[in-house]
């Protein structure tokens, strides 16, 4: 549905078939998380591939949030690691901020960096998986155990 392939799960429209690993509600669980851990914030830069529907599915699953929240969400589109550091650091400049990483396989590719920026501008971040935290990012959203929301580290 956030990448335009259907208009909705109930009335697809049409004949689509396929799967996916990524419920894109989810997304906006993220969101709820970096509230949770920094109650402050009110702007989030949101780390997405827009080239992929995932990308797109997340991101328009967080903008529907977004506003319940008070947050305002800038997107980061991933294209390399100098892109990701020029986005991040002019969106360090406001206070207050935040960020959150979709899940995507470019994600994975540049975690060291997108890592080290949060650390860097001292941003809260939730991040799509275990592993950004396993490598040293602060929190993710857990989807195995239901009966625990989020981890950190």
């Amino acid at each position: 549905m956030g990448a335009g392939f259907v208009e909705s799960l109930a009335r697809p429209g049409g004949n689509v078939t396929g799967s996916s690993t990524f419920e894109y509600g989810i997304s906006a669980k993220w969101l709820e998380l970096l509230k949770e851990i920094a109650p402050r914030v009110t702007r989030a830069a949101v780390i997405r591939d827009a080239a992929i529907a995932s990308g797109t599915g997340q991101w328009g699953a967080l903008q529907s949030v977004a506003p319940s929240f008070g947050v305002e969400l800038s997107p980061v589109n991933m294209l390399d690691a100098g892109e990701i550091e020029r986005a991040l650091a002019a969106f360090a400049r406001s206070p207050n901020g935040g960020l959150i990483v979709a899940a995507s396989t470019l994600a994975i590719v540049h975690h060291e960096p997108i890592i080290t920026l949060a650390a860097r501008y001292r941003l809260p971040a939730v991040y799509s998986g275990r592993f950004f935290v396993t490598a040293g990012g602060l929190t993710f959203q857990c989807r195995r155990r239901p009966t625990t929301s989020w981890r950190s580290i």
